[in-house]
């Protein structure tokens, strides 16, 4: 049980002491490219899947 304890108390104290957290504006900053980023992947992955439908409609039309 002690050993519980003492791990606790340094994670505590190493959130408290150690640890670096960002501010407010960091913070937003970064929210901001996370979102730019999903928002951009997002319009590569359907821009892909919209071709590759297209090109297999295409193709499957050829074989009628």
């Amino acid at each position: 049980m002690n050993k519980i304890t003492t791990y606790f108390k340094e994670s505590y104290l190493e959130l408290m002491e150690k640890v670096t957290w960002p501010t407010w504006l960091q913070l937003q900053q970064s929210t901001v490219i996370v979102l730019v980023a999903t928002v951009i992947i997002t319009a590569l992955v359907w821009v892909m899947d919209f071709s590759s439908n297209q090109l297999l409609k295409l193709i499957y039309s050829l074989f009628k």
